[in-house]
């Protein structure tokens, strides 16, 4: 046995969660797509966030994929991906 667990469902991305916590003006914001959730945040912050996840969505309609066609690993590398992109 190689101690490795085999890839299923709980290896699998169900979708993204952002939550923000810098919030001071008593604004409640709450943004859903097909596959995110972002909660509160200040306007700036939760504007990044929103703009992440749609970044991820458009990313996988160009690919023909879903969030949870995703594994843990290939989310992250996702992730990184986009990051350099941003960053160039």
């Amino acid at each position: 046995m190689t101690g490795q667990r085999p890839t299923g469902k709980a290896d699998r991305i169900a979708g993204i969660l952002g939550l923000g916590s810098d919030g001071q003006d008593g604004h409640i914001r709450i943004t859903r797509g097909a596959n995110f959730s972002v909660l509160l945040g200040s306007e700036a912050t939760h504007q990044e966030m929103q703009d992440a996840c749609m970044k991820i969505e458009a990313r996988l309609r160009r690919d023909g994929r879903t969030i949870t066609d995703l594994t843990k690993a290939e989310f992250v590398q996702l992730l990184e991906d986009l990051g350099k992109q941003t960053d160039a």
